[in-house]
């Protein structure tokens, strides 16, 4: 079926192999450009194809490269624009057109995902849990005319991500051009997806009248934690419902009136920690509207805690990826370059749901370091591509889905995977306080070490 250097690859590097067949799959570039041609609204296609500033966003993404331009450069001639226009092309994406390559992508890549079994049954049958958390993207350079002046970090945006915990996926963003804009400015925006029998989970600053009313009135449900300015009103007594592992639960029934006058009656359930939060939170609040025979509130308690799931894909995204380019000053370029980074790790996750269908899920979950995937990734990558033709990967997009999970299954067995074994470290020691001597600023290590051996 391929040639002997692509199952050289497949053999000695099937991570690689696994990553480029599922961009092949979901992305492939003819695939891409029919799909910028449908969704973008201001931009259109000239000389320069969306397809060639995916790629070479993603390239430093994937680290890959180092940068836009060192991307530019390996591929100037293929390119024929001048770097001025691969910028200009970057700075006018429009966030809508960022936003929806995000729901694009995750719409692919999750039927190959649930093929895969990488998908556990859900907590709450019958629901569809979606986590969500805000992300403000990191300073940039002063590379902008307006910039150059300023001694404050210029902020380029920020975004509402939607995570799905069960398939181990962002679904859904909404990008905001205006980095000091207040994340629940965004949450009309989220309501409108919202769909009958959804779950949301999210922190204190999403408990807002609006937001928790209207999703109720959807038909849908929340697990939010209690902001301490949350309007209600009690309706009984708080009453012990029972213990979890961190901590005791107790419920009560409270009344909340929304903007138009109508009436909602939710859960407020109460947990009393074992164990103090970093902020010094001896206890937390929880506001649901989940009905009593789909969740109990220890239950609902314990779904809130999986909200840190998509903190730890925010974490994964800024160790492994390079999630947020800060050449990219620009908002509308700094933004898409995270949402390219987002696809990034759908891939990733694919990956993850490969190895867990051969290796099983547990193990991958557990042992599986996804800083080594994206380091074999980066490394491997520029020469795999090199090496093996376009038309051998096109086989890929042509794949029916059980056969393409079935040819990801023979791949991931072929990973090793002491290859990429984490290595959790121990409990932090405390730092010891330096001591400083103004005489002498700078030590020898070697006399140091010297005097450690006397002693």
């Amino acid at each position: 079926m391929f040639s002997p250097i692509f199952d050289r690859f497949a053999k000695d590097s099937p991570v690689s192999v696994i990553a480029r067949a599922a961009i092949e799959r979901v992305l492939n570039p003819t695939q891409l450009n029919e799909w910028f041609d449908s969704t973008a609204k201001a931009q259109y296609t000239k000389e320069l194809l969306f397809s060639t500033v995916f790629d070479i966003i993603s390239q430093v993404v994937c680290e890959s490269r180092r940068s836009v331009n060192a991307a530019y450069q390996a591929s100037k001639e293929q390119i024929g624009v001048s770097i001025t226009s691969l910028y200009n092309k970057l700075n006018g994406i429009e966030s809508n057109t960022s936003a929806e390559l995000v729901r694009y992508a995750a719409g692919q890549v999750a039927p190959v995902i649930e093929k895969l079994d990488g998908a556990p049954a859900c907590a709450l049958p019958g629901f569809r849990i979606k986590l969500l958390d805000g992300n403000c993207i990191e300073k940039s350079q002063h590379r902008i005319k307006e910039l150059r002046s300023i001694a404050a970090g210029p902020l380029p945006g920020k975004s509402l991500v939607v995570y799905d915990p069960l398939l181990r996926l962002p679904i859904d963003v909404f990008p905001c051009e205006d980095g000091h804009a207040q994340e629940r400015s965004l949450l009309t925006s989220v309501l409108q997806t919202v769909m009958p029998r959804d779950v949301w989970i999210a922190d204190r600053n999403f408990c807002t009248l609006d937001f928790t009313c209207g999703i109720d009135s959807k038909g849908a449900f929340f697990i939010i934690r209690e902001h301490r300015k949350y309007p209600f009103q009690p309706l009984g007594e708080e009453i012990f419902i029972g213990e979890i592992e961190t901590g005791t639960v107790y419920e009560q029934p409270i009344s909340v009136i929304d903007q138009n006058g109508k009436e909602h009656i939710f859960r407020r359930c109460r947990i009393r920690l074992k164990k103090e939060t970093r902020d010094g939170d001896s206890e937390i609040c929880i506001i649901s509207n989940l009905p009593q025979e789909a969740a109990e509130a220890t239950k609902i308690a314990d779904q809130y805690r999986t909200r840190w799931t998509i903190e730890t894909a925010f974490q994964e995204l800024t160790e492994h990826l390079n999630s947020e380019i800060n050449s990219l000053g620009y908002p509308r370029a700094a933004l898409f370059g995270f949402c390219v980074a987002l696809v990034t790790y759908m891939v990733l996750s694919v990956i993850k749901a490969a190895l867990g269908s051969v290796h099983g899920h547990d193990t991958i979950k557990n042992n599986v370091s996804g800083y080594y995937l994206a380091d074999e990734i980066s490394g491997t990558y520029r020469g795999m591509m090199i090496a093996i033709p376009d038309d051998e990967w096109s086989l890929f997009a042509r794949m029916t889905t059980d056969e393409f999970v079935e040819l990801l299954k023979v791949l991931a067995s072929n990973v090793k995977l002491s290859a990429f074994k984490k290595h959790p470290r121990g409990p932090k020691k405390p730092a010891l306080k330096r001591i400083m001597n103004k005489n002498s600023p700078h030590v020898s290590t070697t006399k140091l070490l010297a005097n450690r051996k006397k002693k």
